[in-house]
């Protein structure tokens, strides 16, 4: 049935194995030696078990093979050491597999070939992260002076009390006219710690914590706690000046003035009319001027109090 053709010496194989002439018996032994999609095996073992007799002995009919047909497929062995025939369509299939490995390898980091998964990586970081709170959006209304800045710094300076509440706009001059009388009143809408906070008309933003509901008094008596300071972004960044203890003059409320601290000169003083102003070295706090000029015309003036966000929203 089978018969074997020797080979030249040197060769890598020591023999080739030539079909039989009896169609049916080639096509039973080629579909033999085929190898299957799993589990694929040697071609020695399906020697073995096709024929082996054909081991250790010599045939005796080759000198009567001469005239055999070889078969057009040659055997040969592929990465896994595994027997294969290779013909055309084997031939085009490998060539196919090795092209489209070789384009695969060269895009596997671009994203637009699609196989990379960057692009999800990335997205899904992006996902991840945490949007960036405003935190002006702590305000229940638009300031003409306070930037997202002066907000942080302004709020790490407030007592414990008020931290984490919403600023509530109590008085605007852009907003409810130039009038102490309407601040002072304005101000009996909340109780608590307030914050006053004015500007010149060349740029200095400055003012001071007060105490709110303001109430005016007959005399200059002076009002307020230790927990008083004053401000000013005169000096670029942001500075604060708390009580130094020398005096108890924190700030005074009259019907036609309203100023903070004391001795020496007023930290910060407002007339009536809240269009001029005037500021000096202030023993109360140990500041100087926090505005740039001693005397100074009023660009605005604000007064914010503070609530919870449940307390405003009732």
């Amino acid at each position: 049935m089978l018969s074997r053709t020797s080979s030249p010496r040197g060769s890598p194989a020591s023999s080739l194995i030539s079909l039989p002439r009896d169609p049916r018996n080639r096509r039973r032994l080629i579909l033999i030696l085929r190898p299957k999609s799993k589990g694929r095996k040697s071609l020695s073992s399906y020697l073995s078990l096709v024929i082996p007799s054909i081991r250790g002995s010599k045939s005796t009919d080759s000198h009567q093979d001469t005239n055999e047909v070889q078969s057009p497929s040659v055997p040969f062995y592929d990465a896994n050491n595994d027997f294969q025939e290779e013909g055309p369509d084997t031939r085009l299939e490998c060539t196919i597999r090795c092209k489209a490995e070789e384009i695969y390898s060269k895009h596997d980091d671009d994203p637009a070939f699609g196989r990379s998964t960057s692009s999800s990586k990335v997205f899904e970081e992006a996902m991840e992260q945490p949007t960036p709170r405003n935190p002006i959006s702590d305000l229940t209304d638009t300031s003409a002076f306070i930037s997202a800045d002066l907000y942080e710094f302004l709020g790490c300076c407030l007592p414990n009390i008020v931290k984490g509440c919403k600023w509530i706009l109590l008085y605007s001059t852009t907003k409810h006219g130039i009038s102490l009388q309407t601040l002072i009143r304005n101000s009996h809408n909340l109780s608590g710690p307030c914050l006053l906070i004015v500007g010149d008309t060349r740029g200095a933003v400055f003012g001071g914590l007060l105490e709110c509901p303001l109430k005016p008094t007959p005399k200059r008596k002076y009002q307020g706690t230790n927990q008083t300071f004053v401000f000013t972004t005169k000096y670029g960044d942001p500075r604060l000046f708390r009580a130094t203890g020398a005096n108890p003059y924190y700030y005074i409320c009259l019907n036609d003035l309203l100023a903070i601290g004391g001795g020496g000169s007023f930290a910060l003083r407002l007339d009536d009319d809240l269009l001029n102003g005037s500021s000096g070295p202030c023993d109360t706090f140990g500041s100087l001027c926090l505005a740039h000029d001693p005397e100074f015309e009023l660009k605005n003036v604000e007064l914010w109090g503070f609530a919870h966000a449940s307390r405003y929203l009732t």
